[in-house]
């Protein structure tokens, strides 16, 4: 492929799909909170609300 070519593909390339939008850091996508002393592991392990965090085929059917 000549160099010309190589040019002409890459602007056709850049007008058909554009440019990839830009990268978005780590940074910006995490977030730290102190925990709350309701979640962790005391949260998981009260037997009368742990049925709120499992799903259900059955129940989600209405079966």
């Amino acid at each position: 492929m000549s160099d010309d070519s190589a040019v002409d593909v890459a602007a056709a390339r850049l007008a058909r799909f554009g440019k990839l939008p830009e990268r978005i850091r780590l940074e910006d996508m995490t977030e730290e909170r102190q925990a709350s002393p309701n979640t962790g592991l005391g949260a998981a392990c009260n037997p009368e609300g742990s049925w709120q965090h499992f799903s259900c085929l059955a129940l989600d059917l209405g079966l």
